[in-house]
């Protein structure tokens, strides 16, 4: 727990070195704190606090994790193990050969079966190969393996090969108001630039003014419209999934461009764009919006940014109902044809690094669909990106 509760002010950023946890541990082999979690609270911020602007982030790291322990014995009694972890220990441990072995029942197939199982199976099942379960090789249930399946109950990604997913998902929004660690950027995405002078006459022009004012023979304010980016953004990111190793990657990318370009909207999607996306995912099975709708809002002069990784199971792409979340009438490069054909001018970043696109089969797709306007989320790429869209 001691260890946890370092590696705890670490994470929280309170600037704790190996040196003061070892002279708290050592002030502790001298009873200094007398067993007492109060006692132990003021001698560990003593020794481990060394500016009170961190005290406050000190008192929430150590409340979490010394809660409703009153002395440091407690700290350290044995504990049943949970039942959890048990479960875990029962996960089946399967070699390369072991893994080559197990085959992919094919998409009607995995469908017709599941329908079959729930019709049949009557109680848990764990370590199997046919009943949905955990632990085990069937293509059904948490925490196994298979090449194709269908992930039930399971709290996040292990294998990557789930086609469907029978949970409720929630995502996080992206931080439109970080701060970037580097200009580059908005550097890159500054390419992406047309002026113009356009809405109503609100800058003084000074030129103007003193060429009329020469000419009348007396002041003759003029006003011009103010100088603006003309281009028009359209972003789409993708959220969650693989997504969630990327996410610092695109809220710079995000924060850029919405204090670049005045004209900016943006969507989020999962993995593909299908027949919705929406604005806040925190509210995404609520507030959907209908891609066609946010086709027929804004006209084709709108530049269309396509971010994310592009890896998932290549039937969310290719096949109906291929979605992992629900079941899309329509394949997704059916709506990406869509998109593309309103939107002439649009590009795909992925953040995933371009020596790597080979290896999945889902990124060559996505690659083709939008005709090779695939770019790296670098600065090279980026640069790349931004010309693609000026053309």
């Amino acid at each position: 727990m001691l260890l946890r509760f370092f590696t705890g002010l670490r994470e929280a950023r309170v600037p704790v070195s190996l040196r003061e946890y070892l002279t708290l541990l050592q002030a502790m082999e001298s009873d200094l704190a007398d067993k007492r979690v109060e006692e132990f609270y003021f001698l560990a911020r003593t020794v481990l606090v060394k500016d009170e602007s961190h005290l406050d982030r000190f008192d929430r790291v150590f409340a979490a994790v010394f809660k409703g322990l009153e002395t440091l014995g407690e700290a350290v009694e044995p504990a049943a193990i949970p039942e959890e972890w048990l479960r875990k220990l029962a996960e089946k441990y399967l070699t390369e050969e072991e893994k080559a072995e197990l085959k992919a029942l094919g998409w009607d197939k995995l469908f017709e079966t599941l329908k079959q199982r729930l019709a049949e199976q009557k109680g848990r099942h764990q370590g199997g190969s046919k009943w949905i379960g955990t632990g085990g090789t069937s293509p059904f249930g948490a925490y196994g393996y298979n090449p194709e399946g269908i992930r039930i109950g399971q709290d996040g990604n292990r294998k990557f090969r789930a086609v469907k997913v029978w949970d409720r998902r929630e995502f996080k929004d992206l931080d439109d108001s970080r701060e970037l660690g580097t200009r580059s950027i908005r550097v890159a995405l500054r390419r992406l630039r047309r002026f113009a002078r356009t809405g109503a006459a609100e800058e003084l022009d000074l030129d103007g003014t003193i060429r009329e004012s020469a000419r009348k023979g007396f002041i003759d304010v003029r006003l011009r419209p103010e100088r603006r980016n003309a281009v028009k953004v359209l972003l789409f990111l993708d959220v969650g999934g693989s997504m969630d190793w990327h996410v610092e990657l695109a809220e710079e990318l995000f924060s850029a461009a919405r204090s670049e370009f005045k004209h900016f909207a943006h969507y989020y999607f999962h993995n593909c764009p299908y027949e919705a996306v929406w604005t806040q995912n925190h509210r995404h099975h609520d507030e959907r919006i209908p891609l066609l709708d946010v086709i027929r809002t804004y006209p084709s002069d709108y530049r269309v940014v396509f971010v994310g990784d592009a890896s998932m199971s290549p039937y969310e792409i290719a096949h109906p109902g291929g979605s992992v979340e629900h079941w899309n009438e329509e394949a997704g490069e059916v709506w990406l044809g869509r998109v593309l054909d309103h939107f002439p001018k649009a590009v795909w970043l992925n953040p995933v690094p371009a020596e790597h696109w080979a290896y999945t089969q889902s990124i060559g797709m996505v690659r083709r669909i939008v005709s090779d306007r695939m770019f790296p989320l670098t600065l090279e790429g980026l640069d790349g990106a931004m010309r693609a869209l000026l053309r």
